[in-house]
């Protein structure tokens, strides 16, 4: 097992450990491991399979390297913890060059489970949140480098646009050459407390580094997770190691815990909307609203521009007024 989180600093790159790997942390209903017992669709199964979905002693491939494939993998336990963690190991591979494969894996916490559809092999228009691990560059416009990794809240009002890689309804990002590597590539996903943070490790060094950090993120309990993919005229095997689940054991305010946090609806706090992102080639854009201290902080330099500014055209008056005096 790999040990992993954050402790959330603001680095590029982390040597920490994300979790601190406490066995008790670890919740066995909500994860998927060799040699995948529980996989299947009996009654006492964890995790349903469906599609082209091909369950191994060594891997579960959600798609082989052909053509027009689908494939999803789901746990059948809904998740109903506030703050968690999941990390997933994962591989995508294929005999295809550069620019000629995909299309790549998606990592779900939503409402619906086992709804095929448009959006790498899953439903377009979903509840919840969505982590698309993309590796074929659709919208040729854009400047910017692929496989791209991003994240997308909805609350099944706005569909995922394939034409433009999602780029109108993402909350951030980072490029990641995760493609044909000789090891396996990991990904781990933090919801705790309103924050949504992915830290991802392409170079098996158990060296953390952040992708995705935003704010203002409301998610319910009573999700399900799981992972699908899709090959269209490109393609690619798409593998998953294994998807290891942990709790956080992290308090929350009393008025929190009052809540009845089945009905949250899932939503982002945006100074920005993610529309407004599709005239931003690079899809960074501010997620987190202004806090106090940052108000502060603008109003302070806002007052301070204002006394410099009467001090200047205080000292301004008076030598013209002395230059006036001159020629009387």
């Amino acid at each position: 097992t790999r040990p992993l989180p954050f402790l959330l600093l603001h680095f590029t790159l982390l040597k920490c450990d994300i979790t601190d790997g406490n066995v008790e942390h670890l919740k066995r209903e909500h994860s998927l491991m060799k040699p995948y017992q529980g996989v299947g669709s009996s009654p006492s199964s964890q995790w349903d399979f469906w599609g082209s979905t091909l369950v191994t002693s060594s891997y579960v491939r959600l798609t082989p390297d052909e053509r027009s494939k689908q494939g999803s993998i789901w746990n059948t336990v809904p998740v109903h913890l506030k703050d968690w963690e999941m990390h997933v190991q994962y591989k995508i591979h294929g005999s295809g060059k550069k620019n000629l494969h995909g299309d790549g894996i998606a990592i779900w916490y939503t409402k619906e489970r086992l709804h095929p559809g448009s959006v790498f092999g899953s439903n377009a228009k979903f509840h919840g949140l969505a982590l698309f691990i993309d590796t074929y560059h659709n919208d040729e416009a854009a400047d910017r480098s692929f496989p791209y990794i991003s994240a997308m809240v909805n609350n099944g009002s706005l569909p995922y646009d394939h034409g433009n890689d999602g780029r109108t309804s993402e909350l951030g990002g980072c490029s990641s050459e995760i493609r044909n590597k000789d090891h396996d590539t990991y990904l781990a996903i933090r919801y705790s407390k309103g924050r949504l943070t992915v830290m991802i490790d392409i170079d098996d060094k158990n060296e953390w580094k952040e992708c995705i950090d935003i704010g203002g993120v409301r998610l319910p309990t009573g999700y399900y997770f799981g992972a699908s993919a899709a090959t269209g005229d490109l393609s690619d095997n798409h593998d998953i190691i294994s998807m290891k689940m942990y709790q956080l054991m992290v308090e929350h305010a009393p008025d929190e815990d009052s809540l009845d946090w089945t009905k949250i609806e899932p939503s982002v706090s945006l100074l920005k909307s993610p529309k407004d992102n599709i005239d931003d080639p690079t899809g960074n854009f501010r997620s987190t609203p202004l806090t106090g201290w940052k108000v502060f902080l603008l109003l302070l330099c806002a007052l301070l521009g204002i006394v410099v500014c009467g001090v200047v055209g205080a000292v301004v008056f008076q030598k013209r007024q002395e230059r006036n005096r001159r020629f009387y």
